[in-house]
């Protein structure tokens, strides 16, 4: 390799723990800066960049990630009785809770939900066990997500070292 392709390399694995940050921050399009950041690699170095079939695959992963995400959110959600506003209040609570990390991600979907739940006027019970709903749904969205960024860095990685380690 040469220090070009080090530095693109390096340079790419910093932008991808960005994305990996951003599978769990809230406002933070993880899977997309990891595949921006591939395709970058890929543009930048041509053929001694990433193969376009890694690109490709992590654009698959990171389509399936996102729609993964908003799926188990909305199933969690759905499963104990939140309404649309039960979903807004979790994705509204999740950004402020963000500014109290890592107490205010788990109470900061909670108590939105609730708060918009029990705005439309649902008891205060129905609007917890929704909120829990929208809870557990958001936390199983994001292990899921975390998954795929792992994916993607690790296939990305193992592709450019084992074509690296290849050519010796």
């Amino acid at each position: 390799m040469s220090a070009m392709e080090i530095t693109a390399f390096v340079l790419a694995l910093l932008a991808m723990m960005v994305g990996l940050l951003g599978a769990v921050v809230p406002g933070l399009p993880g899977p997309p800066i990891i595949l921006v950041a591939a395709l970058v690699h890929r543009l930048v170095l041509g053929p001694h960049g990433s193969a376009w079939w890694v690109v490709v695959v992590l654009a698959v992963l990171t389509v399936f990630s996102l729609a993964l995400d908003f799926l188990a959110t909305s199933y969690g959600a759905k499963k104990l009785g939140a309404t649309w506003r039960g979903a807004v209040g979790a994705a509204i609570g999740a950004m402020v809770g963000l500014f109290w990390a890592p107490i205010g991600l788990v109470v900061g979907p909670l108590l939105g939900a609730m708060l918009l739940e029990m705005l439309a006027g649902r008891h205060w019970r129905d609007a917890g066990k929704a909120g829990i709903g929208a809870v557990l749904g958001l936390v199983a969205g994001t292990v899921g997500k975390v998954a795929c960024c792992i994916a993607m860095i690790a296939l990305f990685s193992g592709e450019i070292l084992f074509h690296a380690f290849a050519s010796r």
